[in-house]
């Protein structure tokens, strides 16, 4: 623990990603509720920031990454006359290193030096401490400790209306059993084969379940929706693109379950206490997998640690990303509808 007077003033650094933040928002609730009288500022990015608005009791300062050069002279231009106790700096990135230089604060804590990459320690003074083969949800975890905040489990309030839930009621108004479908990771090689998630919502439909598709507004996102249907004869509901973060939101914490790959949804039904299947090949799911629903993944990254280097993941580095094509292939559907009867067995999703 890093000895500080009860903080007053204290700064979150966390830009991305919307997984990432979901992680983030449960280390810095309980950090509230364990400083209730301290203010809380989060530097966060623009997408991030639209799904924590609102967040109670915590200001947002958004960091907008395209307005390049501009968005840290914003943010120089902000702190001017501003000195925080401490500053919680939860992202190695280069680009959050730079904004860092851009908030004053007395401590500036950071990753230990194991996790310390892109010149993340020339711009703290302080670290938490080391981790052994923790989940990127511990790590921030990590920092709540390092100023005094007892072990805890995670738990989240996360900000949305009553109108963002009537929605999320208005379109899943009549379905019986919901199983959303969030196909779409950031990078298309995370993304699962259409045919295969048209295979399983064809089970889960046999099963009396209706199907949701949901995602964003990209194209890649869209076309994908668009060949998951394609396979279909039956009816499902495609919300790809016809939401915003909160709305998409309400609608997973009103599902009965969800299936995704390594992508921020995944997480936000972490938050609001959604069973997740999470589907991973190239990172580990140890470290960025649905946190409270480890079990519930179907990966193939860890055999293909095993063929490529003869190694465990604890045996090599623990954020390490695998990068040949088509890992993704390699997870049957079978494997899927395993664990998906396994999900409803075990969830008494009935």
């Amino acid at each position: 623990m890093i000895l500080l007077d009860q903080p007053n003033e204290i700064c979150i650094l966390r830009l991305s990603a919307i997984g990432d933040v979901c992680h983030a928002v449960s280390a810095v609730q309980a950090i509230q509720r364990h400083y209730p009288k301290a203010n809380i500022t989060w530097v966060i990015g623009k997408v991030e920031a639209a799904l924590l608005e609102g967040l109670p009791g915590v200001n947002l300062v958004v960091f907008d990454k395209k307005q390049g050069k501009a968005a840290y002279k914003k943010l120089k231009d902000r702190f001017k006359h501003t000195q925080f106790d401490v500053l919680l700096h939860m992202q190695v990135a280069l680009r959050a290193n730079f904004a860092a230089r851009c908030i004053p604060a007395k401590v500036k804590i950071g990753f230990d030096w194991h996790r310390a990459k892109e010149g993340h320690s020339l711009f703290t003074n302080k670290r938490i401490a080391s981790q052994k083969c923790a989940h990127v949800l511990e790590g921030f975890m990590g920092f709540a400790k390092a100023i005094g905040v007892p072990h805890y489990k995670p738990t989240w309030n996360m900000p949305v209306a009553e109108s963002d839930r009537e929605f999320a009621k208005q379109q899943l108004d009549g379905l019986d059993r919901v199983l959303v479908i969030s196909p779409a990771a950031s990078g298309s090689e995370r993304n699962w084969l259409s045919q295969r998630y048209a295979e399983v919502a064809k089970y889960a439909n046999r099963q009396g379940f209706s199907i949701v598709l949901t995602g964003g507004p990209a194209e890649l996102e869209r076309r994908l929706a668009s060949e998951i249907t394609s396979f279909l004869d039956f009816p499902v509901l495609n919300l790809v693109g016809k939401t915003s973060l909160k709305q998409l939101l309400c609608v997973v914490e009103a599902a009965d379950l969800v299936i995704a790959p390594d992508t921020g949804p995944a997480h936000m039904a972490a938050t609001v206490g959604t069973p997740v299947i999470g589907l991973h090949a190239y990172s580990n799911p140890a470290r960025t997998g649905p946190y409270l629903h480890q079990d519930y993944v179907v990966e193939v990254y860890n055999q293909n640690l095993q063929q490529r280097f003869g190694k465990t993941a604890e045996q090599l580095s623990w954020g390490l990303r695998l990068k040949e094509k088509g890992l993704m292939k390699q997870i049957s559907t079978q494997s899927v509808l395993a664990m998906f009867d396994k999900v409803v067995r075990e969830q008494q999703i009935i």
